[in-house]
């Protein structure tokens, strides 16, 4: 009917609006080999977004990696920091005779490669820390290296 209320959310409206003005200056500006959405997700670096809650103790880091396998993921800590890397494959089909020539319409997913690297304000026990995956949602618990408590001293300028 002509007189249907439509109800829009302004958040994905403006989304919307921003995806589609990176596609026309993608399209219109870059070479149309690099132009083609697939392949710039394919060679594009992801930032998962993450939660990062920090105790008196320990560092709490939550990721979001929705399809990802756990094989997939690759968490190095150093010192004060720790880089979370992981990969999702474009999942190969057979096409049927008459999907040789589909095209698609539309693709959101990601593929590619994920990478996130995290600072910390003090140093962490790597040794110690712990990871958990479930339902796309990796969970890494670090303790906190305690740092030597010293006691103000008046320095003496000479």
């Amino acid at each position: 009917m002509k007189t249907d209320l439509i109800l829009r959310e302004p958040e994905l409206y403006f989304d919307s609006i921003h995806n589609e003005l990176n596609n026309f200056l993608r399209d219109t500006l870059l070479h149309p080999t690099f132009s083609n959405p697939l392949t710039i997700k394919k060679s594009s670096v992801w930032r998962p977004a993450i939660e990062v809650k920090q105790t008196d103790s320990e560092y709490k880091v939550k990721v979001q990696l929705p399809g990802v396998k756990k094989d997939d993921i690759d968490v190095e800590l150093d010192n004060d920091f720790m880089t979370i890397t992981a990969e999702i494959e474009e999942e190969k089909e057979e096409k049927q005779e008459n999907e040789r020539n589909a095209r698609y319409h539309t693709c959101e997913f990601r593929y590619g490669k994920y990478q996130r690297t995290i600072s910390f304000d003090q140093p962490i026990k790597s040794a110690e820390a712990n990871a958990e995956y479930k339902n796309g949602v990796l969970t890494i618990k670090i303790p906190k290296r305690q740092s030597e408590q010293t006691k103000p001293q008046k320095l003496a300028i000479t």
